[in-house]
């Protein structure tokens, strides 16, 4: 899992990294390496174990990062939570996340005059002598018809049929698939996809219009197996979707 913090005095993102100790297992030497560190083992991220996560921190400006942990030196584990996932170009995941740029406002600040006392004390008896000048407008006749017209309550209009379909549709949580993260769910709900159903009924064509449109970075995301395990989620089939789960990779059959 990854949260990330800016920070204006740095002008930088606090990033922390949290990995489950059940993922990599106990006592081991866990580090974080990508594209900020050269894929460096001695310049990576160490994490600390804790309890039940090994966690860590870096700071890092704006910008797009492919990053894994790298246990003992030796193996390769992905973050489950992260935004996307790209192709190492070696026959491996990478995990992906983005830290936006953050445009600063500057403000000018200008000191208000002072007015003196004098001046506040004649504008109170001004404001004063005004307002008794100022005659109070007669109160209008209602018209009968009016009030009573009124005193109706007006019935709330009733909802469309496309309008009771749509609250009908419950969202459901589409970052439970793998090899989507917050982002590319954002992009599936903007494209109308926002259950299960309607993940595994989309076409695959859809599919890659949604990931193509949304920029090179997710033109590299892998939907293959996302509609499989959409079917396996809309049916309740949870066993099965973990089984299938356990052989992915950020989405992708090892």
């Amino acid at each position: 899992m990854i949260k990330s913090t800016y920070t204006k005095s740095k002008k930088a993102y606090k990033v922390n990294f949290e990995l489950p100790t059940e993922r990599a297992g106990e006592k081991r030497d866990i580090r974080v390496l990508g594209t900020f560190n050269d894929w460096s083992w001695d310049g990576g991220v160490k994490l600390k174990a804790g309890k039940t996560n090994y966690t860590g921190s870096t700071e890092l400006p704006a910008g797009s990062y492919q990053f894994r942990y790298l246990a003992d030196g030796s193996e390769w584990i992905n973050d489950d939570s992260a935004e996307t996932y790209t192709d190492s170009g070696y026959g491996t995941t990478n995990c992906v996340f983005d830290l936006a740029e953050v445009k600063e406002e500057t403000t000018k600040k200008t000191d208000a005059k002072k007015s003196s006392p004098k001046k506040e004390a004649a504008d109170k008896k001004e404001s004063k002598s005004s307002a008794k000048t100022v005659a109070k407008p007669p109160k209008a006749k209602a018209d009968k018809k009016t009030e009573k017209a009124a005193a109706k309550p007006v019935p709330p209009k009733s909802k469309t049929k496309k309008e009771a379909a749509k609250d009908a549709t419950k969202k459901d949580d589409l970052k439970r698939i793998e090899g989507i993260g917050p982002k590319i769910a954002g992009l599936l709900n903007d494209a109308g996809i926002t259950t299960f159903a309607q993940l595994s009924d989309s076409t695959d064509k859809k599919l890659a219009d949604v990931l193509q449109s949304a920029g090179a970075r997710f033109r590299l995301a892998k939907p293959g197996t996302w509609k499989e395990q959409a079917a396996l989620a809309a049916a309740g089939k949870q066993d099965e979707l973990n089984k299938l789960q356990d052989q992915l990779k950020g989405g992708v059959k090892r």
